[in-house]
């Protein structure tokens, strides 16, 4: 084994994630686990007992809480996980009001942006009511041809903040990879950019965004 370069030192182990839900699992079910080993096994050996508390650990927002945790532990892939639950993806990542930072954008021109969990929570709540007025409801598809940028971002948490379904594809496929994908969904919302930075250069997207919305079938 290669030598250790970095050991962290036992009050800064104290103070992490793993460690407090090593010693949840200890008070709940009568363990003495001590290190990370030990909580791998007894995480394979008891399935649904770690992934029930580690739904409570992670304080998951549901509308409903689930009837079993799994159906089939052997059937992978195929198993169904948390059945009966009922939840919503932007609800989770949203729950946070404060003025901490969510996001840290730095794009190839160099420019560097920051979204609080306040401002992030705002700009969402903008962008989901704009789809609702727009007639959007549960069930509904929504697509992003977008660059990796905030607004991708919180494009997808309105989406799926009201129920939509979101899929999304960089600006650098092709016009066929595009439509191959979002032709599937026939969405009734297309988010996109006007181009992009690629290793410096700018990138018009205007070209494709034509020859896609001319081909794309929507609902």
């Amino acid at each position: 084994m290669a030598k250790c370069l970095w050991k962290p030192s036992e009050e800064r182990i104290r103070q992490t994630n793993m460690y407090r839900f090593m010693q949840t699992v200890n008070e709940k079910h009568g363990k003495t686990l001590s290190d990370y080993d030990g909580l791998y096994q007894w995480s394979i050996e008891n399935l649904e007992q770690f992934w029930a508390l580690m739904w409570d650990f992670a304080k998951i927002r549901s509308s409903k809480s689930f009837d079993r945790v799994i159906d089939a532990p052997q059937k992978m892939p195929g198993a169904k996980w948390f059945e009966g639950s009922m939840l919503n993806f932007a609800e989770n990542l949203l729950r946070f009001r404060n003025n901490n930072i969510a996001l840290v954008f730095r794009g190839e021109d160099q420019i560097r942006r920051t979204l609080t969990y306040n401002q992030l929570y705002d700009e969402t709540s903008r962008v989901a009511q704009a789809l609702r007025n727009a007639g959007i409801k549960p069930g509904d598809r929504v697509v992003g041809f977008l660059p990796n940028m905030p607004e991708s971002i919180i494009a997808m948490l309105a989406a799926t903040s009201i129920g939509a379904v979101w899929s999304s594809c960089s600006p650098d496929f092709g016009i066929k990879g595009v439509l191959d994908r979002f032709g599937q969904t026939k969405p009734r919302v297309l988010f996109t950019a006007d181009g992009y930075f690629f290793k410096g250069k700018p990138m018009d997207s205007l070209e494709k965004i034509s020859g896609i919305i001319k081909e794309l079938p929507c609902r």
